[in-house]
């Protein structure tokens, strides 16, 4: 407690800054991503991925955010550029975009997620935080910051580390890890091959979420050695945070404690939409009744840069031309010209024209759906056209020839393979 007489009694949250790495690929997301990073990705209607990280900071009180880009970053920095716009320096606010830019070296860019941080370390001191907040700008969540910088400080820790529970099967792709009955982090490997089980739970791991609590000066020594040793791969999850808990003290910070869920919200929520097929489930999810994560919570509201556009059209009404749209998510600018639009998500400005059937689909912006077609398991890339009379979702055979076709049968159509269509 003495750090936090140290600080006064506002909230640690206004002593802290979070560091969004959103530089990432996310090559499982296939085509979604030839065009943008992972982060910068559509979701849930009105969205991008990076708005869920970026929402729990401000919400959680956090003041100071940065945000480090690298691939393909045009898309990603100009939604931050119109959605993230509103801090102001007067507040004691800031919003920095920090594309990888050879502030170091002028044949570097970022050689992993610490130095991502390490090669901005002049920008961050000059706020002079107290703490930073490092966060991943791929997943899709809700969760009080707060709360795991309150445990960070009671516990006296070098680093606190947000994790889940995963099922055993699933946990080779997150850093896993091993903790005592205080939380202490005893053993974490970084996606490993044969992950342990956690302790009378021989199905579940304990795994990363890529959410990690530091002191700033303890972090920036961390990555200054980092930085000077030639074998090092700059990575956190393999060099930083293996080497706080082999001589340090590395807490645990279960999510269940700080997730933020709604009266509609049974469980905590967490999506990794790194795969076409969990980015489909996850925005499908959306659609249900009672969605298991709620988007129209105002206590917890994820904020984004919302477009100027008119309410969305519904139009004919006729036996076999109605303009209709059941268990869907339907966005401003939308028009459903005489068509059936059943369990989807259509994002801003998506025409569907008359007599087509779009079923189970998510509709990016400005996709256009000609008269007659019929489109079931799609997820159609922004701005494509599809042709009149186009069925896709029916014929498996003919579907794995034109498209993109997942483990699981969702069928991804971007406009480079619309385009070979008719070539």
């Amino acid at each position: 407690m003495e750090v936090r007489s140290h600080l006064s009694n506002a909230p640690l949250s206004r002593h802290a800054m979070a560091y969004v790495l959103a530089g990432g690929r996310g090559s499982r997301l296939l085509e979604l991503t030839d065009r943008r990073a992972k982060p910068a990705v559509y979701f849930g209607g009105k969205a991008r991925i990076i708005d869920f990280a970026l929402s729990n900071a401000l919400n959680s009180g956090i003041r100071r955010i940065a945000v480090a880009t690298q691939y393909k970053a045009h898309s990603l920095i100009r939604h931050l550029q119109h959605g993230w716009n509103f801090f102001r320096t007067e507040r004691n606010e800031s919003f920095d975009i920090l594309p990888a830019s050879q502030r170091v070296s002028e044949d570097m860019w970022y050689r992993g997620t610490a130095d991502a941080i390490y090669q901005n370390i002049d920008i961050i001191a000059s706020y002079q935080p107290k703490f930073i907040v490092v966060l991943a700008g791929d997943h899709v969540y809700k969760m009080d910051y707060e709360l795991m910088l309150q445990q960070h400080v009671d516990q006296g820790a070098d680093v606190t580390i947000g994790c889940l529970e995963a099922p055993l099967a699933e946990a080779s792709a997150f850093g896993v890890m091993h903790v005592d009955e205080k939380d202490k982090i005893v053993h974490f490997l970084e996606k490993p091959k044969n992950p342990p089980s956690m302790p009378g739970k021989l199905d579940r791991a304990l795994c990363s979420m890529g959410i990690y609590v530091f002191e700033t000066r303890r972090l920036f020594d961390l990555l200054r050695e980092d930085a000077a040793d030639p074998k090092s791969s700059h990575d956190f999850g393999k060099d930083i945070i293996p080497k706080v808990v082999a001589g340090g003290r590395a807490v645990a910070h279960q999510f269940s404690r700080s997730c933020v869920r709604s009266n509609m919200e049974a469980e905590p929520y967490w999506r990794d939409v790194g795969t076409v097929d969990a980015y489909f489930e996850a925005n499908l999810d959306l659609t249900g009744t009672v969605p298991d994560l709620d988007l129209y919570d105002t206590d917890w509201p994820i904020w984004t840069h919302s477009e100027v556009s008119p309410p969305a059209k519904f139009v004919h009404d006729e036996d076999d031309r109605r303009g209709q749209a059941v268990a869907s998510l339907v966005c401003g600018g939308c028009m459903v010209s005489g068509a059936n639009v059943r369990n989807s998500l259509l994002f801003p400005w998506v025409r569907v024209n008359s007599f087509a059937h779009v079923e189970r689909a998510v509709l990016l912006p400005q996709v256009h759906v000609g008269r007659g077609a019929r489109l079931t398991n799609v997820v159609i890339d922004r701005g494509v056209a599809i042709p009149e009379g186009l069925v896709v979702g029916e014929d498996p055979v003919e579907d794995v020839k034109r498209f993109r076709v997942s483990e699981k049968g969702v069928i991804l159509i971007t406009e480079p393979m619309i385009e070979k269509l008719g070539a």
